[in-house]
């Protein structure tokens, strides 16, 4: 945790197509990603950033919260406002 505060790690969105798509299969082989199917709340928007935001949150939040659970070969930030958008909830273990 960063001074006691609440963090989320999120897709840098300077982050390249590959690189987000890497992270995606990455994080969901080691975690659930289901939230991120269709008919679950987090699907919309249907894009890579979205989708590789969420699934690099839910691991980094899995894996404890450590600056290096969210590096993601430097495709990563980890914030302190909360990303979550409508119904879709970003996890924060």
């Amino acid at each position: 945790m960063v001074n006691g505060q609440k963090t989320w790690c999120v897709a840098k969105p300077s982050s390249d197509q590959a690189a987000l798509l890497a992270n995606i299969n990455y994080a969901c082989s080691q975690i659930d990603c289901r939230i991120l199917q269709k008919g679950y709340p987090c699907f919309y928007p249907d894009n890579l950033m979205n989708h590789a935001s969420i699934s690099m949150n839910l691991y980094y939040q899995a894996k404890g919260r450590n600056r290096w659970n969210c590096d993601f070969r430097n495709s990563a930030l980890i914030v302190t406002t909360d990303p979550s958008y409508s119904k879709c909830v970003y996890s924060y273990l």
